[in-house]
């Protein structure tokens, strides 16, 4: 007899909606998150497209949410899951730290992590000069100068919050345009202490006694090479999914994705996908919520199905 009907593997917006709907359909369910519950949205100050909501931060959102389905009964465990295991009749959910747990079904919402720029010695500036959020780092800069990596929505978010604490906020772009909003490139653009780039690369991270101190950058149209000085930097060119400890229960496409469309099911009965670890166009709040819903309805089905 397995010990919960759902096991939900990450305790994002895809993975506490998909346990709101199990617990209300009555079915157990248990959250395992390896980190903070919320996911990437507790890194936005402000969220103003989630139906229901004029304004609110990230965090306020997802502690909302999280006291909601406590109140229905989740339970949670903050671990690692490393294997999930089909044993036909349920599935077993193995953590770093050693524990086991059985299930009935199991739900991967396992998000995604932000992409690095892959120069020499960034992973050793990570909180040493190189930041991934602006509400969580970006008051260690006020009044200084920093640059935001990035020209798509996240990076350009990133930058108006920066915009409003920092001395001066330089945008590096690798494209020839940025590709986010337009209306978001008119409140960051009309920004005085704000400049861009465009269609450069970064090259090398300049340092001093173990901090960063600049950047050295690329034009390249003209393959020019260019120092910028600076206090921080804020890398915002994307995430990708961490997905391969499941790649043995389900298919992953060329991107590490799960490959799995809006039913959020995968090639292993009794386990389901949810939110931005899966292959899919549109990658927001919204979405995330309707694959956490879509999933968690799925798995009941399925448990009403092989009783």
């Amino acid at each position: 007899m397995a010990d919960y009907d759902v096991v939900i593997v990450g305790g994002g917006m895809a993975g506490m909606t998909a346990a709101l709907y199990a617990l209300r359909n009555g079915k157990t369910a248990l959250v395992i998150e390896k980190e903070g519950f919320g996911g990437q949205i507790t890194h936005s100050p402000k969220v103003e497209n989630y139906p229901g909501f004029q304004s609110l931060s990230g965090t306020e959102l997802a502690d909302k949410l999280f006291d909601q389905i406590i109140a229905q009964g989740a339970e949670f465990e903050v671990e690692t899951v490393t294997q999930v295991v089909d044993a036909k009749d349920h599935r077993i959910v193995m953590t770093e730290e050693g524990s086991t747990y059985d299930a009935k079904t199991v739900i991967l919402a396992t998000g995604v992590k932000h992409r690095m720029l892959g120069l020499e010695g960034e992973d050793d500036l990570v909180g040493e000069g190189i930041s991934f959020c602006a509400v969580c780092d970006g008051d260690f800069y006020t009044g200084k100068k920093v640059c935001v990596a990035g020209g798509g929505n996240s990076a350009l978010q990133e930058a108006i919050l920066l915009s409003e604490k920092c001395s001066e906020v330089v945008m590096l772009q690798d494209m020839p345009v940025f590709t986010g909003e337009a209306k978001l490139q008119e409140v960051l653009f009309s920004r005085p202490n704000v400049s861009s780039y465009t269609s450069v690369r970064l090259n090398q991270l300049l340092t001093e006694d173990g901090s960063l101190r600049g950047v050295l950058i690329e034009h390249t149209d003209t393959g020019e090479s260019e120092k910028i000085m600076c206090d921080g930097l804020f890398v915002a060119i994307g995430l990708i999914p961490e997905n391969d400890a499941f790649k043995d229960i389900t298919d992953l496409d060329t991107y590490g994705y799960f490959d799995s469309d809006e039913q959020c099911t995968t090639r292993t009965p009794g386990v389901f996908v949810a939110g931005d670890c899966r292959r899919k166009n549109v990658r927001q709040l919204t979405t995330a919520a309707a694959d956490g819903a879509a999933a968690a309805l799925a798995a009941c089905r399925y448990i009403n199905e092989n009783k």
